[in-house]
């Protein structure tokens, strides 16, 4: 059987299916903290200004064409409560590299967690983990802000 590449199909699986669920598992884990700030946000998205280094430089990048370098989520935690300390936001990424016939997933575009193919479903634990280190990155975030703070 044929690997699935990254293609239009693909690329709306990953936006339609899976980030959903993965922005789910992360709320769900981040929800302690919640408190601790005036709002957040969470949201998916799609980088469509990094081009494959073999593109034509003219060529636009789009879903439609399948040729989207990265997407993912991205969320933003905004005005940091707690007496005695200057009011701050933190933002982290969870970053989809999508590569010609698979895919990874990890905070940065240096650092992957998981590598999977295309159209290939995750299961539940997948999901979990990749929220629980990317919440625990989080955490380590915040608690360094603080330690710079106080």
């Amino acid at each position: 059987m044929e690997q699935p590449t990254r293609d239009k199909q693909a690329i709306q699986h990953l936006y339609n299916t899976i980030l959903p669920a993965l922005a789910e598992q992360i709320h769900q884990s981040i929800l302690p903290i919640l408190p601790l700030f005036d709002s957040f946000g969470l949201e998916r998205v799609i980088d469509t200004w990094t081009k494959d280094p073999a593109s034509d430089a003219d060529e636009v990048i789009s879903v439609e064409k399948g040729n989207v370098q990265q997407l993912g989520l991205k969320l933003r935690l905004e005005g940091f409560q707690k007496p005695g300390v200057e009011t701050f936001d933190l933002t982290k990424d969870v970053l989809f590299k999508l590569e010609y016939s698979s895919y990874t997933v990890g905070p940065d575009k240096n650092t992957s967690w998981l590598e999977k193919p295309y159209l290939q479903r995750w299961d539940t634990q997948e999901y979990k983990d990749i929220a629980s280190r990317w919440s625990e990155e989080l955490i380590d975030d915040l608690t360094q802000r603080l330690e710079k703070l106080t």
